[in-house]
């Protein structure tokens, strides 16, 4: 084994695809991020450049030992991700706590819709829906309740901030 070799961990995840097509399978992560304290999170790795990025493809119900394919995948013609397994990414987040809610309605490039809550990382009074679409990351967490989605911004047709039940 080289000792340049990093440890990855795998994250099982779905890709909603430009083209159509739901892929499932696991992004390879690492243990520590560059750009904050703890592991690499899904968004981390999206944003961390532009292009392509692996992707090991699986089949429902592969079990150990099944043949596994890597491809890449061009991060601008992925809309949605879907994070598989129970996560708590989202709340890595520095400041996670005190971040605003807000309850939205995403439309999709793709005619999906998307209702969830985003997290708005800003100081009180500049903490609205619009500053949240300012931000500068292109993959950022959406909360449903039930799972955990990565939404490409640049996928987003309409942004709608809806009344808490």
């Amino acid at each position: 084994m080289s000792e340049f070799r990093i440890e990855k961990r795998r994250a099982l995840a779905e890709l909603t695809l430009t083209s159509g097509p739901v892929v499932q399978g696991c992004f390879f992560l690492a243990g520590s991020s560059a750009g904050h304290a703890g592991p690499e999170r899904v968004a981390d790795l999206l944003n961390g450049e532009t292009g392509f990025f692996p992707f090991e493809l699986t089949s429902p119900g592969d079990g150990a030992g099944a043949a596994s394919q890597t491809v890449l995948y061009n991060r601008a013609h992925v809309v949605v991700v879907r994070l598989v397994e129970q996560t708590t990414e989202t709340q890595l987040d520095p400041g996670y706590d005190v971040a605003t809610g807000r309850r939205v309605r995403i439309l999709m490039s793709n005619g999906t819709a998307v209702t969830g809550t985003v997290r708005v990382y800003q100081p009180m009074g500049r903490d609205r829906l619009s500053d949240y679409a300012r931000s500068p990351e292109t993959f950022r967490y959406v909360e449903t309740g039930t799972e955990t989605l990565v939404v490409n911004m640049e996928h987003v047709v309409e942004l709608k901030e809806i009344p808490c039940l």
